[in-house]
C-alpha cells in the first residue's frame, strides 16, 4: 500500500474515503460511506448497523462478498485513524445490487469514472505529475522543493524499474530494499526516520528538507546506476547494489555534517515547522 494519505473523492455532493492500492493496483472504497449514499442516510450509527444487518443477510445468503472485503484505517469526521471495512470497485458493484437505491447507476458511472482517473494517469504519467504539483502548491511547499520532490519521483522509478528487472517483488521486497538503503545513508531505517520526524502515516519524503530529498536521490541514483552495471539477479544481489549505492550519499551526509557542524537528517516535518519553509530554512 502506498504511505498517501487516504484521498477523499465526491459522488455528487457527499465525500468517499478511497485509498489507491499501488501494489494491487485497484482503489479501495469506504463501505459505509457508499452505503450512506446509497440509504441516503446521514446518521453515521444507523449506517453501521444497516451495514451489521446486510453482512448478516448476505452471509446467510452465502455470499462471498463480507468475507472478501478487507480493512484499512481511514480517517473519520473526528480527525482520528481508525480501522473500517473497504471494498474495491468489484466488490462496491455487487453490494450496490444488493441495496435498493435510486442512485445505484449513477453511482456505477462515478465507479467507472474514478477507476478510468487513476488508469488515465498510468497510461499518461504527466496527469499524475500535474495533479502532484497542483497538491503540493496547495499545501504551501515552495516551488524548489517541488521540484526536487518530482525529481525524486522519477529518480525512484528509474531504481524500481532495476528492481523489476532484477526480479526483485513489489510489496515486502520492496520495502526491505528501501529500509536497508535508508538505515544505510542516514542510520535510520523507514519507520525509524518516520519516528523520529513525528509522523505516523505521513509520507516521509513529503516531509523531508531540501537536503533530505537531495541525500536520498543521490543513494537511489547510486544504485541505479551501479544496477545498470552490474545487471543483479535476486534480492540478495539487489541489495548489494542498493547498499553500495546508498553508501555513496552516507559519505555525502557525513561530509556534509563535517562541514555545517550540525546534522543532515531533520527532525523537523511539514507540519511542525510549516511548509514554506520546508526546504533547510531556519524559523525566524
Amino acid at each position: 500500500m502506498s504511505e498517501q494519505q487516504p484521498r477523499v473523492k465526491l459522488f455528487e455532493s457527499h465525500q468517499v474515503r478511497a485509498e489507491w492500492d499501488e501494489d494491487k493496483e485497484k482503489w479501495w472504497f469506504s463501505v459505509l460511506d457508499i452505503i450512506a449514499i446509497l440509504t441516503d442516510q446521514s446518521d453515521y450509527q444507523k449506517v453501521r448497523n444497516y451495514w451489521k444487518w446486510l453482512k448478516k443477510k448476505l452471509t446467510d445468503e452465502g455470499s462471498q462478498l463480507v468475507s472478501a472485503t478487507n480493512q484499512l484505517k481511514l480517517r473519520a469526521a473526528d480527525g482520528k485513524l481508525y480501522k473500517t471495512d473497504v471494498a474495491d470497485t468489484e466488490q462496491i458493484l455487487r453490494l450496490i445490487q444488493s441495496i435498493p437505491s435510486k442512485k445505484a447507476e449513477p453511482f456505477k458511472l462515478w465507479l467507472a469514472q474514478a477507476g478510468s482517473e487513476r488508469i488515465d494517469e498510468t497510461v499518461d504519467p504527466e496527469r499524475s505529475i500535474d495533479r502532484a504539483i497542483q497538491n503540493y502548491r496547495r499545501l504551501g511547499y515552495s516551488e524548489n522543493w517541488i521540484n526536487q520532490r518530482i525529481k525524486s519521483i522519477e529518480v525512484r522509478k528509474a531504481l524500481t524499474d532495476e528492481w523489476d528487472k532484477s526480479g526483485v517483488q513489489r510489496g515486502q521486497e520492496y520495502a526491505t530494499l528501501t529500509d536497508l538503503m535508508s538505515k544505510t545513508w542516514s542510520g535510520l531505517t523507514t519507520r525509524e526516520y518516520k519516528r523520529h520526524k513525528g509522523l505516523k502515516k505521513e509520507n516521509l519524503r513529503d516531509n523531508m528538507t531540501n537536503t533530505e530529498l537531495v541525500l536520498n536521490m543521490l543513494a537511489e541514483v547510486a544504485a541505479t546506476d551501479i544496477s545498470l552495471v552490474r545487471n543483479p539477479q535476486g534480492l540478495n544481489q539487489a541489495a548489494q547494489v542498493a547498499v553500495e549505492g546508498a553508501q555513496t550519499a552516507r559519505a555525502a551526509r557525513l561530509q556534509l555534517e563535517k562541514s555545517t557542524g550540525r546534522p543532515a537528517v531533520s527532525a523537523a516535518n511539514a507540519k511542525t515547522i510549516g511548509t514554506r519553509q520546508l526546504p533547510g530554512k531556519k524559523k525566524s
